[in-house]
């Protein structure tokens, strides 16, 4: 192959690989398909909760919730929300989110509800319309502060 033919091959080649080694480096939401949300410049793949059976199923019977990943969430009016930790196994970050993606009531290192006892509610200290569940304490590693918003990853049906 003449020197000519070498290098433009080499830049075939290197152009092929050029989204390979892009989506190597992103978000982990890339690799799995599952959409993604963004607060304080951290990006986590999020499970989808739109409906009324999967708000009520959530996390529940979970043993573990893989790192860089929640559950967001959706209600269908922005209202006064309170979670349980009914059959959940894991602790977790409890996010409010407004109709304008404003963080507006955090409850941080909700522990499991031990069986068979009653579990508490944890309200939002607002209305809310979004809910973001993360692993126990990511909000305090975030420094998460009430007014931070959330951003919305393609394919997670905004407000209306």
């Amino acid at each position: 192959m003449s020197l000519p033919m070498k290098a433009a091959f080499v830049s075939a080649m290197l152009l092929a690989l050029l989204p390979a080694c892009a989506s190597a480096g992103s978000s982990p939401a890339s690799n799995t398909g599952l959409p993604w949300v963004e607060l304080a410049g951290q990006r986590y793949e999020v499970e989808l909760a739109t409906d009324d059976h999967s708000r009520a199923q959530g996390l529940m019977y979970r043993t573990q919730l893989p790192a860089g990943r929640g559950m967001l969430f959706i209600h269908d009016r922005q209202e006064w929300q309170a979670y349980w930790m009914k059959n959940t196994r894991i602790p977790l970050d409890i996010l409010y989110f407004d109709s304008q993606l404003r963080l507006v009531s955090q409850q941080r290192n909700v522990p499991p509800c031990p069986p068979r006892s009653d579990c508490p509610p944890y309200p939002s200290e607002g209305p809310a319309r979004y809910v973001l569940e993360l692993n126990a304490g990511h909000a305090a590693r975030l420094q998460l502060q009430n007014g931070q918003r959330l951003i919305l990853g393609p394919g997670i049906p905004p407000a209306n």
